[in-house]
C-alpha cells in the first residue's frame, strides 16, 4: 500500500523551528514560528486562564462527549466578543456557531461548508496570505486565487489595486478577509478600506469569509474588530473563523470557533446542521477542555477583567518592540526606512530582506526568520535587540 510513497519536504515555518532548536550557538534568535513570548522567550500560561482551568478542574465531573455544536458558554462567549455584545445580529436568529479544533479547524469546517454550498466558488486571497490558507483551501476541493494586498518594495497596502480586482468578482467568489493583525505582513486594512470592502461585498454579491486569529493583539478587542462589525452589519451571509491560541494563550488546546452569519433564520439553521454534519465527518464530536475554559473565563466578569489586562499587556508589549527594534536599526546608520514597522499591527512584519539575506544572517549570526523575511515581533526582546540589529545592519551594508 505505502512501498511507493516517498517522504514530503518539511513544513517550512516548522523546518526553521527544528534548526533552531539543533543550533548550538548561545546567542541564536527565534523569529520564526508564530508564538505570543515573554521577555524571557516562554510561552506563559495565563493567569486568568489558570484560574479558569482550576475551576473547571475542580467542577468537571464527566468525560462524556459535550454537545455536537461545543460548550455553550464558549459559544455564547465568543459570540458576543466577536461581533459585540449588544450587537442586533445576536438575536436576529441570522447566527450560527460551531466549536471547532483550532482556528485551522474552523477555516476547514467553513470551506468544506461553502464546497457543498456552491463546489464551482473560487476563494480569493490576499497576497501574500498565511502559509496555511491556500492548503487548506485545496484540501476542501476548492480552487484558489490571489488578489493583489501588500506592497513589498513600499511596504505598504495595494489599496486601489485591490478594491479595483475585488471589484470584478461576483456571487461565485469568495473573499478571505484577516480580521485584523495581518498575516505575514502586519499591515491591517484601514476602517476606509473596511468600509469600501463591505460595499462592494453586497453590490457584487460575493462571500466575505473572515479569519480572526489575533484580536486584541493590534489595537485592543474592540478597534480590532471594528471594520469587521460594519462588513457583518451590512452583507446578507458571511462566514467568520475565530482562534483562541493568541490571545487567550490556548495554542495545545486547539480552540476555534465557526460563525455562519445568513439571509434568514431558515437558511441559518441549515447551515449549522451542514456544519455539524461536515464535522461528524472529519472528527466527530468537539474537543472540551479548551473551550470549557474560555466559556468559564466569558462568563465570570472577574476573570474577563483580568483576562483583558493581561491581553492589554501583551498587545502593549509588541507595539513597544516594535519601536524599539526601529530605533535600534536606525541607530546603526542602517540607509534603509523601516519605520513602517510601528505602523504595522500584531506580531508579523516583513523585514524586507532578500532570501538571500535572510540566509546569510542565519548562517552567520543564527538568527532564525522564514524565508519571505517574515518575523514573529514577540521573538524580539530587550536582550536580543541589540545582537538583532547589528546583525541586520551588517548583513544590510554588505
Amino acid at each position: 500500500m505505502f512501498k511507493h510513497m516517498t517522504a514530503l519536504p518539511p513544513d517550512p515555518l516548522l523546518g526553521i523551528a527544528a534548526a533552531f532548536k539543533a543550533d548550538s550557538n548561545p546567542k541564536k534568535v527565534d523569529l520564526g514560528v508564530g508564538v505570543y513570548k515573554t521577555e524571557d522567550g516562554k510561552t506563559p500560561i495565563l493567569t486568568s486562564v489558570q484560574k479558569a482551568l482550576q475551576i473547571l478542574s475542580n467542577t468537571e465531573d464527566s468525560k462524556s462527549y459535550i454537545q455536537a455544536r461545543g460548550n455553550q458558554a464558549f459559544l455564547d462567549g465568543m459570540e458576543k466578543l466577536v461581533l459585540g455584545a449588544g450587537n442586533a445580529l445576536l438575536d436576529s436568529g441570522r447566527v450560527e456557531s460551531v466549536q471547532c479544533p483550532g482556528g485551522t479547524g474552523s477555516l476547514r469546517i467553513g470551506f468544506e461548508l461553502i464546497k457543498r454550498g456552491n463546489p464551482n466558488a473560487k476563494v480569493w486571497v490576499s497576497g501574500p496570505t498565511w502559509a496555511n490558507h491556500v492548503a487548506v483551501i485545496k484540501a476542501a476541493g476548492l480552487e484558489t486565487a490571489e488578489y493583489p494586498y501588500y506592497d513589498k518594495a513600499n511596504n505598504q497596502l495595494k489599496a486601489d489595486e485591490m478594491l479595483e480586482a475585488l471589484a470584478q468578482l461576483g456571487p461565485n467568489d469568495v473573499v478571505l478577509l484577516h480580521g485584523c493583525c495581518h498575516n505575514p505582513t502586519g499591515e491591517d486594512l484601514t476602517p476606509e478600506l473596511w468600509t469600501k470592502i463591505s460595499d462592494l461585498a453586497v453590490e457584487k454579491g460575493f462571500l466575505p469569509f473572515i479569519d480572526i486569529a489575533y484580536q486584541g493583539f493590534g489595537v485592543d478587542l474592540e478597534t480590532d474588530v471594528a471594520g469587521v462589525r460594519e462588513l457583518l452589519s451590512k452583507v446578507p451571509e458571511a462566514l467568520i473563523a475565530t482562534s483562541c491560541s493568541k490571545n487567550f494563550g490556548l495554542y495545545r488546546e486547539r480552540t476555534g470557533l465557526l460563525t455562519s452569519i445568513s439571509e434568514t433564520s431558515v437558511l441559518a439553521g441549515a447551515a449549522l446542521s451542514h456544519m455539524l454534519n461536515i464535522a461528524r465527518e472529519i472528527y466527530s464530536m468537539p474537543p472540551s477542555y479548551g473551550g470549557a475554559t474560555v466559556g468559564i473565563l466569558l462568563a465570570d466578569e472577574a476573570l474577563t477583567a483580568e483576562w483583558k489586562a493581561e491581553l492589554a499587556g501583551m498587545c502593549a508589549r509588541m507595539i513597544d518592540l516594535r519601536a524599539l527594534l526601529v530605533n535600534k536599526i536606525h541607530e546603526r546608520g542602517v540607509e534603509e526606512d523601516f519605520s513602517f514597522i510601528n505602523r504595522q499591527k500584531g506580531m508579523f512584519t516583513f523585514l524586507g530582506i532578500t532570501p538571500e539575506q535572510v540566509k546569510a544572517i542565519r548562517d552567520e549570526y543564527a538568527i532564525y526568520m522564514a524565508g519571505s523575511s517574515r518575523i514573529n515581533i514577540a521573538g524580539v526582546s530587550s536582550s536580543n535587540v541589540d545582537y538583532l540589529a547589528d546583525a541586520l545592519a551588517a548583513i544590510l551594508k554588505k
